[in-house]
């Protein structure tokens, strides 16, 4: 084998000194720290063979991978568990809205009627939006990526997103408040 068609690790295989044929001769450093190389293969120690008697070999312990007798999976967290589970989120957003809601309504100084219809209305496309949340994440969660769901935090979070938002609709449109944080804004910021 030429100098060329070798691999790194043929030419770097390291010697100790005492094993070089050439170690004197050659001007090697008896330094200990320092390694000799010699080109060559590497030699591998034979491997100890094995005896295998009934008593060593370890007891098999399912993974619950498809065995018999393997336990079942878990089972499904019920409906009315998953919808208590996160509800404080939707909560948040109600109470923020209501209140944000009530602002206006007394602010607007019309008809307490027509403000009414308005946030039941509201309420309506946020129980929509509840609804279009959990069947996404039916869609996605459960068939697509085969997971099981245990709460519904994620879309009492996007209503609570959107009834904050809708809350800080209602504050923008009152005008006393509009006023009270312009000020606010002109004299802090």
């Amino acid at each position: 084998m030429t100098d060329q068609t070798q691999s790194w690790a043929e030419r770097t295989v390291p010697v100790p000194p005492d094993m070089h044929p050439q170690a004197s001769d050659a001007g090697y450093d008896d330094d200990p720290t320092r390694l000799n190389f010699q080109r060559g293969r590497a030699s591998v120690a034979p491997r100890a063979s094995r005896h295998h008697d009934d008593h060593e070999i370890a007891p098999h312990e399912p993974t619950g991978t498809g065995w018999p007798d393997s336990p079942p999976p878990p089972p499904a967290v019920p409906l009315g568990v998953q919808l208590r589970r996160g509800r404080e989120w939707g909560v948040l957003g109600l109470a923020f809205s209501f209140v944000c809601w009530g602002i206006w309504a007394l602010s607007d100084g019309g008809s307490f009627l027509g403000s009414f219809l308005t946030y039941v209305v509201t309420l309506i496309v946020a129980v929509g939006l509840f609804a279009l949340a959990r069947l996404v994440g039916r869609l996605v969660l459960e068939r697509q990526l085969h997971r099981m769901r245990h709460s519904a935090r994620g879309s009492y979070l996007i209503v609570g997103a959107f009834l904050i938002a809708v809350g800080i609709g209602y504050l923008t449109q009152t005008g006393w408040v509009m006023d009270v944080w312009g000020w606010l804004k002109a004299n802090f910021y």
